[in-house]
């Protein structure tokens, strides 16, 4: 163990093991921020983030004369289990009313509050009523689909047929009139795509039916930071030595299991080089990858020599990895009610039991769940839609004015009003095209189970051939009962800082003469 691990001639104090977190998510800075708080690591440690700005998927940003999230939006289940609200309650980031306890005891089972006002495609209301029958309908349903966990065989392979099977059979006991039965089904495909925002997945039907259950509802009612997520990350920033996270610093590739030498170490040996697109080379004994899936999706099997064992690569294409976008339209007036919060779209020609290869260029906006309504700007009424999986890839590649075009006359349609005005100005994300991201965040897709998120987050060398835990695993889609969380990504981070803490202070109690 000691013949290649040691720095500083051999002896393994922890002060001069070299780390290098790859990501400055809010997973690679809670690495980097438990690190720093043990003994004199932070002397030999740096974090390479590939963009201009720290906070990775969290990303708050100016605009309407206020702060809108293109990224995390929610402390899902802020609570006292939760890390994240635990931190923005720590640094004063949160208001009375989201600390009090009241708020951390309200389980919502991660359904979503039903809708202030419902919009159907033929410019008329629908009767909330009906919506919160159908709500009951379906989220009972998803409770269900949550109890397969432990069951040796599941009826269907996915969420979505799991859903459909039990719908159909459901219709069957309709007694309405054609109209009102094909309303219910329309409000039904709306309950599926607000499932496909929170899964970050294009169907459900791609949502792995087993494993389903295993990930993990918090309790406490969801809450926003009034000024914005990324005071967390700032916060958390502000807790690390100035030069220790490095930026527009891109990792083109992690060398492992060698015994590499540079010049700006002599007479050390590292396990691990880190080679930067710019040609740079920092080597390390510990390199806490950070990525997302997305990104190892497209590049892991140039992301490192020797190439990932191949249960690893395995795991890296069988878990899911998908995409949920926001677009905010800015409005002069408000065409909706002061106390509105929500502004649900029903598309009646749709329904959850009908399968259908749309033309994106036509249809794509039908995706779309909604609008929630933002708390009011300076001077600026905003709404904020949610769109997720192919058709919210597709959006990205269309123009402000197309976006813009498109969703007024939606608008238009489903308010029933031809004459209203269109929306000042957009602004939207664009997580699939993102570089470094390649989408939103993960979830158990089918063909996987947790055991791939478990092998994702396995350090390597697996073996124990050569000095141990060269390689490590951190960020949401690492975490079996968190993963596409924030809170799972926090918690992925300190793990594997703890890993690396519980090996240096083995090493510190071995004798001398063993390293």
């Amino acid at each position: 163990m000691a013949s290649g691990g040691g720095g500083g001639g051999g002896r393994a104090i922890p002060g001069s093991r070299r780390v290098l977190v790859v990501g400055g998510g809010i997973a690679g800075l809670g690495a980097a921020q438990r690190l720093c708080s043990y003994h004199s690591a932070d002397r030999h440690l740096h974090v390479l983030e590939a963009t201009a700005r720290a906070g990775g998927r969290i990303r708050s940003e100016r605009s309407f004369g206020g702060v809108v999230e293109m990224g995390a939006h929610w402390i899902h289940g802020p609570s006292q289990g939760n890390p994240v609200f635990q931190l923005a309650a720590a640094f004063g980031l949160l208001g009375e009313k989201e600390l009090s306890e009241e708020n951390q005891l309200v389980d919502t089972g991660g359904h979503l509050d039903l809708p202030s006002m419902c919009c159907a495609s033929s410019g008329t209301r629908v009767s909330l009523e009906l919506v919160a029958e159908m709500a009951s309908l379906f989220y009972g349903l998803i409770d269900q689909t949550r109890e397969f966990l432990h069951v040796a065989e599941t009826p269907v392979p996915s969420v979505g047929e799991y859903l459909k099977k039990e719908i159909s059979q459901q219709v069957a006991r309709w007694t309405e009139d054609e109209e009102t039965k094909k309303l219910k089904l329309a409000i039904l495909n709306h309950f599926f795509n607000v499932e496909c925002c929170i899964s970050g997945t294009h169907s459900m039907d791609l949502v792995a039916l087993a494993p389903f259950g295993e990930y993990t509802v918090l309790p406490g009612l969801d809450c926003t930071f009034s000024g914005g997520y990324q005071g967390l990350i700032d916060h958390i920033m502000a807790s690390l030595p100035k030069d220790v996270v490095i930026f527009n610093k891109p990792v083109k590739t992690v060398h492992w299991n060698g015994a590499f030498q540079e010049a700006a170490f002599p007479g050390e040996t590292f396990p691990v080089l880190v080679e930067c697109d710019d040609g740079g080379r920092v080597p390390a004994h510990h390199v806490i990858v950070t990525v997302p899936l997305g990104f190892l999706k497209e590049h892991q099997d140039t992301f490192f020599d020797p190439p990932l064992p191949a249960e690893k690569v395995e795991a890296i294409r069988k878990i899911g990895f998908g995409t949920n976008n926001k677009i905010f339209l800015e409005f002069e007036e408000p065409f909706w009610e002061p106390d509105c919060q929500f502004i649900q779209v029903v598309w009646e020609d749709t329904s959850p039991l009908q399968d259908s290869t749309p033309v994106l260029q036509d249809t794509w906006f039908k995706k779309l769940i909604g609008f929630l309504v933002l708390p009011l700007f300076k001077s600026a009424h905003v709404l904020c839609g949610f769109i997720a999986g192919l058709e919210s890839e597709f959006m990205e590649t269309l123009s402000d004015g197309e976006v813009l075009q498109s969703l007024t006359q939606v608008l238009r349609r489903v308010t029933g009003n031809p004459q209203l005005p269109a929306p000042k100005s957009v602004l939207r994300s664009r997580w699939h095209s993102t570089p470094y991201t390649r989408g939103s965040y993960s979830y158990v897709a089918v063909g996987s189970t947790g055991d791939d998120i478990d092998l994702l987050a396995q350090p390597l060398p697996v073996d124990g051939t050569g000095p141990q835990l060269q390689v490590l695993f951190a960020g949401e889609a690492t975490h079996r009962t968190f993963y596409s969380t924030t809170h799972g990504a926090l918690l992925s981070g300190w793990r594997e800082a703890d890993r690396l803490i519980s090996l240096w202070n083995l090493k510190m109690q071995e004798p001398w003469s063993r390293l």
